[in-house]
């Protein structure tokens, strides 16, 4: 499990830049969190937070009950992808999971499993500096994997990889907290993670924006809306017209109403003896919920 506590970042001091501002969530074992939020949200500073990387301002964060620098075997219990690229461009891959593995008596089977796991068994003892920036990934991953940790930090996992590989690493991540493993993964790509995560945790300029699933962030959005078809559209909108009420026209006839739900157009359309040819709910996208919340901090 994470946990954040107030966590708060500034650079400059007292009159300096606040990247995260008080920010406190919780990340379950068993399912995928994603973490979301515009770029320069502060989601790097904060996963940095959790691993130790950087030191909070105010504020502290556990993984698995303490703070990962008091883990005596750190990559036992948190494995991290923050910069896929980090790896000496003179050793193989190999290479450098041997080292990875030899800091925590890892044995050398291991390496040869997780090599195996994320697709590079083939191209184990090649240079990295040859590696496309997808081959890189699947590397990075294969290093957060090698302790076998019970929680995964993952900054932006599918960045580089083919469709294959998009696919590959969500099917990995689901099975992952299947097993009752903790998995925090941060994206830009909505459409995956609605595919992949179960739960959220959205920042917005350093704070706090939303914390929930997938299915109630979605299903609450102000981006919902309901379809409505009548041969009397016009008459229609000018009855359902109210503060708060966002009504638009794609087509003659057809209306597109947010800010109401469907069982007070139907009503309002009875009363009014207005013949209704469709009334039927649009449920918005992750992508449309997403930027709904947050194009204000962007």
């Amino acid at each position: 499990m994470i946990r954040a506590y107030e966590l708060t970042k500034r650079y400059g001091g007292r009159t300096g830049r606040t990247v995260v501002q008080d920010l406190s969530f919780t990340v379950r074992p068993g399912t995928v969190t994603g973490f979301l939020g515009p770029n320069g949200a502060g989601k790097s500073t904060t996963m940095r937070m959790l691993l130790g990387l950087d030191a909070p301002t105010r504020g502290r964060a556990t993984v698995g009950g303490r703070a990962y620098a008091a883990h005596r075997a750190p990559l036992t219990q948190v494995g991290a992808l923050l910069e896929a690229r980090s790896v000496h461009p003179g050793r193989t891959a190999h290479h450098h999971l041997r080292a990875l593995a030899h800091t925590h008596g890892i044995p050398r089977s291991r390496v040869t499993e997780v090599l195996e796991t994320v697709g590079l068994a083939d191209a184990a003892h090649r240079r990295t500096k040859g590696f496309s920036l997808g081959m890189g990934q699947r590397l990075g991953i294969a290093a957060a994997l090698i302790g076998d940790p019970a929680t995964l930090i993952l900054d932006e996992p599918v960045n580089g990889l083919d469709p294959e590989g998009v696919l590959w690493i969500r099917t990995l991540l689901k099975s992952l907290a299947a097993e009752g493993r903790t998995v925090f993964v941060s994206s830009h790509l909505m459409s995956e993670m609605a595919l992949t995560a179960e739960h959220l945790v959205i920042i917005g300029r350093g704070r706090l924006l939303a914390e929930t699933t997938v299915e109630d962030f979605v299903r609450t959005s102000g981006a919902n809306a309901v379809k409505v078809v009548s041969p009397e559209a016009g008459t229609l909108a000018e009855l359902l017209a109210a503060p708060g009420v966002e009504i638009t026209s794609r087509a003659p006839g057809e209306l597109e109403v947010r800010g109401t739900d469907g069982e007070h157009i139907g009503r309002t359309a009875a009363a009014h003896a207005i013949p209704l040819h469709e009334l039927t709910p649009l449920t918005a996208s992750l992508e449309q919920a997403f930027m709904d919340l947050t194009g204000a901090a962007a």
